[in-house]
């Protein structure tokens, strides 16, 4: 088994290095609140005299700018540094250039699942940066998740994680107001769900709902049939649930934001075509 050393013991990091020595590595851990590492130390992690120690150093801290306060001037020489923090494509790029400065490689990574799903089946992790720094480690990488390689692009494995985020927190969100509104009416949330349920597994399926598939192909094409569901229909039904909401003594701000987006690309010109082609007007921001 390999040494890992894990930077920043939260929730996600401490339940990292939980994984890793689960798996039968030799975990080093440091965090800048030194007492955080004494639950892990107690299970048999060894704790580090400073952050850069050891030739793997797997980082779980809220942002970038933390990596950065606890190397400080540090060396790097030999290391592979796999962040997995949160932050803009940009801040990697830049960041992977720090670390080279110091003599490292940065590996920059996205894990899709929260703390409890490490290490579990179906838990994946995007990577991206350089492809061979990220082999040398795989084998110990999988321990947490799925290794997902996304591309050279040190940007990329966050473009992805951000992309699944956007998806994730506006279908939640969606379903908190669908399930605030019939609400209203009595009906509880758990009576609701299956339906929820049934409409997202449908999303991803194949058949006549399958708009997850539907969509991508006709991104891809740049064509947008709407002879049977045009853009200008969903404008107007969009219009119709922000009022239903607004009746039942519901704030309205998702909801709204979406049917200006709706009315700005029928009014563009796009409302005989398909509901896809809003993405027409998300290339152009106002």
């Amino acid at each position: 088994m390999s040494e890992v050393t894990v930077i920043g013991l939260g929730p996600m990091g401490s339940a990292m290095a939980e994984t890793f020595l689960a798996a039968g590595h030799e975990v080093t851990v440091w965090n800048r609140t030194a007492s955080k590492a004494d639950p892990l130390v107690a299970k048999g992690a060894t704790r580090a005299a400073g952050p850069a120690t050891g030739e793997l150093l797997v980082i779980s801290q809220t942002a970038y700018q933390a990596m950065y306060e606890s190397l400080g001037e540090a060396r790097l020489d030999g290391k592979t540094l796999v962040n997995l923090s949160s932050g803009t494509p940009d801040e990697l790029r830049e960041a992977a250039g720090w670390v080279a400065e110091r003599g490292g490689t940065l590996v920059t990574a996205g894990i899709m699942v929260p703390p409890p799903g490490i290490g579990q089946p179906g838990a994946y992790t995007f990577y991206s940066g350089p492809k061979e720094a990220l082999d040398r480690y795989a084998g110990t990488l999988e321990a947490l998740s799925e290794v997902t390689y996304v591309g050279e692009d040190p940007g990329l494995a966050m473009m992805y994680y951000q992309a699944q985020l956007l998806m994730f927190w506006s279908s939640l969100t969606s379903f908190m107001y669908a399930a605030a509104l019939v609400g209203t009416a009595g009906v509880r949330p758990t009576a609701f769900a299956p339906l929820a349920q049934g409409l997202h597994g449908e999303l991803a399926a194949d058949g006549p709902m399958g708009y997850i598939r539907i969509l991508s192909e006709e991104l891809e094409s740049g064509v947008y049939p709407g002879d049977e569901n045009s853009l200008h229909m969903q404008a107007v039904g969009m219009g119709h649930v922000v009022e239903t909401l607004r009746a039942a003594g519901l704030e309205t701000t998702v909801p709204e934001a979406l049917h200006r987006l709706f009315a700005r690309a029928d009014a563009e010109g796009h409302g005989h075509e398909g509901i896809t082609a809003v993405v027409e007007s998300i290339r152009k921001p106002e």
